[in-house]
């Protein structure tokens, strides 16, 4: 699972273009799947629009997303900012700003816009041939309105332009780990440009809210771990997390992995939840994962590297133990 599939990737593709079932549409063969995952988007958009209003009801959607719209805009957006309180606003005051225009709209209309972003995030992961597989995969995340798939497409995106961290690092913050990366190859301007592009926005955001800004480490400091209030937390603590996600981003550097990336990033939330998990849709793309044959050989080949990874560190600890 090497960063690095392009040959295989389009045998694979080639080979599954030629077998897929296709309809007609407007004089031209389509793939029935594209069909299929543009019309789980459509049905899911609907839904989410249709049951978000009025809020609070079962089953409700875009229940993440309300604190983004009903944060206050003034000195302090963190009047409620306890994890598990409902509408706790965490993220840093530029999060607010850039999303002021949309903030403006009814509830309803906020989440007709947002929406948008987490379906089109997941299409950005998959692909349209693997989009029903993540949909199933992520749908309470995506009804829900968090931001874990933006994260996802953050870290992807990172790779080629590291200024797409800053995201990560205004929101979550913690799986911001993935940035040892760059330290580990020594990649000192992918680096530089990340934390330069971070440095900038804080700057120009500051200016506007400096109260703000002021108050966030204060908020962050007080929720890192916290899973109170909430049946949807996965009760791993930050610190026993925290561990694990290091020695992968690492390893993973080492050895040219860049899928162990998104993986050490989930694990590095603040406070994880089962929503959390659906940054590893983030490693399709990464393992050049765009169809269900690619698929299916990535994860193959990640069980084979895995075993061949387990009996090498047996063999040096035997090895270290008969020297003794």
């Amino acid at each position: 699972m090497r960063a690095g599939v392009g040959g295989e990737s389009a045998r694979g593709e080639a080979l599954n273009s030629s077998s897929e079932r296709t309809i007609a549409l407007a004089g031209r063969r389509v793939p029935v799947i594209y069909v299929l995952a543009v019309i789980a988007a459509a049905a899911t958009w609907l839904f989410i629009v249709a049951w978000c209003e009025p809020y609070g009801r079962w089953p409700g959607t875009a229940m993440d997303a309300h604190a983004y719209w009903l944060a206050p805009f003034g000195a302090d957006p963190y009047s409620i900012a306890s994890v598990g309180t409902p509408n706790a606003y965490l993220y840093s005051p530029i999060f607010l700003q850039l999303l002021y225009p949309l903030r403006l709209l009814s509830w309803q209309g906020f989440v007709a816009v947002w929406a948008f972003f987490p379906l089109a995030a997941l299409a950005y992961l998959t692909g349209p041939r693997l989009f029903l597989l993540g949909l199933a995969l992520t749908f309470l995340e995506v009804a829900g309105g968090n931001i874990e798939l933006l994260i996802g497409v953050a870290i992807v995106m990172g790779f080629r332009w590291p200024a797409a961290w800053s995201f990560v690092l205004l929101t979550k913050v913690t799986p911001g780990i993935g940035l040892l990366w760059f330290v580990v190859r020594r990649e000192w301007r992918s680096l530089v440009i990340a934390l330069a592009a971070t440095a900038a926005v804080v700057a120009v955001s500051f200016a506007i809210q400096p109260e703000a800004w002021i108050r966030w480490p204060q908020v962050l400091t007080s929720n890192t771990g916290a899973t109170k209030g909430t049946w949807a937390a996965v009760p791993i603590p930050f610190l026993f997390r925290l561990p694990f996600a290091l020695v992968l981003v690492v390893w993973g550097a080492r050895t040219n992995r860049r899928w162990t990336v998104p993986i050490a990033a989930m694990l590095a939330l603040p406070a994880l939840w089962y929503g959390g998990l659906s940054i590893i849709i983030a490693t399709f793309p990464l393992v050049g994962a765009r169809t269900w044959m690619e698929l299916r050989h990535a994860l193959a080949r990640g069980w084979s590297e895995m075993l061949a990874s387990v009996s090498a560190a047996r063999l040096s600890l035997r090895r270290r133990a008969s020297e003794r």
